[in-house]
């Protein structure tokens, strides 16, 4: 018998860095918030996935009235957003059980395919912890600040370190996890390095399998970025 599927759908941030009065996951594009887009792409892909949507307290309502008048047709958990992603995370996980896979993906990735969706939860059938990535394709440059002659902050080289580009590649989600390695991971305490569920992972001693991801599965930021994904939507 199969393991149940999960999705931790991390919307927690409360941030307005776009210059709107909503966080960017509530921002619409083309009739849907960014929240919504993403949503359907996972129900599209896995009909009987569990959703557990991590908000702010203070968006709660917002998102649950949008839910009623937008028809929402997905049964979700609501959860509080913690401090930081791994408390929010943390928080997710209480509600799901041992024996599951639990996929847990950024709010504001709405550009995700349901192909991707469904190889890596393919993937997580043989492997318990399934991460995407992507190579860095841009020129990397090691910095450190420091002061021109002006006495000005400014951006210099560190001598004899250079980024190896070819061994670089960026994470993205959705990662997928059997349900009790993850939750075994977050028993640990919080720390800086903690960046993304991998992370977490990696640092319990868990191998990890790293797929390829896709070029467009972007992580919206910038207004920049809704313009792209507004235009891709249609």
């Amino acid at each position: 018998m199969g393991r149940d599927r999960y999705l931790i759908l991390v919307a927690g941030g409360s941030g307005t860095r776009m210059g709107g009065k909503l966080p960017k996951q509530f921002v619409e594009l083309g009739g849907k918030s960014v929240l919504h887009h993403t949503l359907a792409r996972f129900v599209s892909a896995v009909p009987d996935i569990r959703v557990i949507t991590v908000l702010p307290d203070a968006f709660r309502q917002l998102w649950t009235d949008y839910c009623y008048t937008h028809n929402v047709i997905c049964s979700q958990k609501l959860v509080s957003g913690g401090i930081t992603r791994f408390h929010s995370v943390k928080n997710a996980l209480e509600k799901v059980p041992p024996g599951a896979l639990v996929a847990v993906h950024d709010g504001v990735r709405p550009l995700v395919s349901q192909e991707m969706i469904r190889r890596l939860f393919d993937d997580a059938g043989t492997f318990q912890a399934v991460v995407p990535v992507v190579p860095v394709v841009d020129t990397l440059k090691v910095l450190k600040s420091g002061k021109d002659a002006g006495g000005h902050p400014v951006l210099v080289p560190v001598p004899g370190e250079k980024a190896d580009r070819s061994r670089l590649f960026a994470a993205q989600t959705p990662q997928i996890f059997w349900s009790e390695i993850l939750k075994e991971a977050y028993t640990q305490p919080y720390s800086t390095d903690f960046t993304d569920d991998a992370s977490v992972v990696e640092s319990s001693g868990v191998e990890i399998r790293y797929p390829e991801g896709e070029k467009y599965n972007i992580k919206l930021t910038t207004p920049d970025d809704m313009l792209m994904a507004a235009a891709m939507l249609k």
